[in-house]
């Protein structure tokens, strides 16, 4: 007895490891964080697969793409003239169609490891809320040509406050503050919808401009993308920092040519982003001011959630609770929250079908 019963326990645990099999093969539906700065994927069932810079290499003379995310980051600045790279998103928008296709179509094949090729994945993808219906059809399409079954968009401050947690069914207001690389989007949210919502074109990519602009007004030195988003992550800030930070920085000095070193302090690159930081607050104002009474109430209660990469800039919570007097909270991973919420709604179709736009 003790034989057979060994036999069936084997025979039953093939069989589970044969549906597992299968089952792993079948779950290839995805949550897309479409962002002007990086792309990330969610794989349901597996967690965030894919986290890489929305950056494309192409040969100018083939056509060919030669590097997509990280790899085609490392070449920002340093391609010879036949290579060109691309960034296919801006503002929270598709600006080069044909790359932005094949950026997609790279990192869906990365996230599902190619792991079916009969079946194609239902997607549900972030947007900023301010685009237009056409801007929208761009991404839809988009995601359909890299062979998504079915495409869900939802608006990136309702995918990030379902990852930040929030109870967006209940009768509460919910303030969240999306700080991305192209656009900042606000929203009031209650009853799985949108009560108010307010998008700038103001976020992390103009942080970098403005220290490149800053730097070579004051300085007459040039600096490059990269160097400009490194000078931000590690100095910058948008309220004085409890400690004074430097930072020794290098470009080219506009007047010799030449390579030129000097050093910058934290101040100086705060007065760089203030216009930037300004323009985000005032943002927030607008959607409090717009907010219905009774919601406001609860936003006095609940506070203000943030999240985006921009959030993660020194003291950008600080700034933003001395100027509203709220609450302000930073999401706990603010990089990721938006794409996390897209992946719970993988989860939840009703409440999927009931948030997603046309």
């Amino acid at each position: 007895m003790i034989k057979i019963s060994c036999g069936i326990g084997r025979e039953t645990e093939k069989r589970m490891s044969l549906v597992s099999w299968f089952k792993d093969k079948l779950l290839c539906d995805l949550a897309i964080d479409l962002g002007t700065v990086n792309t990330l994927i969610c794989l349901k069932g597996k967690g965030i697969i894919v986290q890489e810079p929305s950056i494309v290499a192409v040969n100018r003379q083939t056509g060919k793409v030669e590097a997509v995310g990280k790899r085609a980051k490392e070449m920002l600045g340093k391609t010879p003239q036949n290579i060109l790279t691309i960034k296919p998103m801006r503002d929270g928008v598709i600006a080069d169609f044909e790359v932005a296709e094949k950026m997609l179509d790279y990192f869906i094949k990365k996230a599902t490891n190619n792991r079916n090729i009969f079946l194609r994945p239902r997607i549900v993808i972030g947007i900023p809320t301010g685009i237009t219906q056409v801007e929208r059809r761009a991404v839809k399409d988009v995601a359909m040509r890299a062979k998504a079954s079915d495409v869900f968009l939802v608006e990136q401050p309702m995918a990030a406050a379902v990852g930040a947690g929030l109870p967006i069914s209940e009768p509460t207001g919910n303030m969240i503050v999306d700080i991305g690389g192209g656009t900042t989007d606000i929203a009031v949210i209650s009853l799985d919808g949108i009560v108010f919502n307010h998008s700038i074109r103001i976020a992390g990519n103009e942080m970098d401009e403005a220290i490149i602009q800053y730097i070579k007004k004051k300085y007459n030195l040039l600096l490059g993308e990269k160097s400009a988003e490194n000078i931000k992550m590690q100095i910058g800030s948008a309220y004085p920092l409890d400690e004074p930070m430097t930072m020794e920085i290098k470009g080219r000095d506009l007047r010799e040519g030449l390579p030129k070193t000097i050093v910058v302090d934290d101040q100086e690159i705060r007065e760089a982003l203030e216009d930037v930081v300004s323009s985000i607050i005032n943002a927030v104002r607008i959607a409090l001011e717009k907010t219905p009474p009774e919601l406001s109430a609860d936003i006095i209660d609940r506070g203000v959630v943030i999240t985006g990469g921009g959030a993660m800039l020194k003291n950008m919570d600080k700034r933003l609770r001395v100027e509203t007097q709220l609450p302000v909270f930073i999401t706990d991973d603010p990089l990721t929250t938006v794409v996390l919420g897209a992946g719970i709604m993988l989860d939840d179709i009703d409440l999927l079908k009931k948030i997603s736009l046309i």
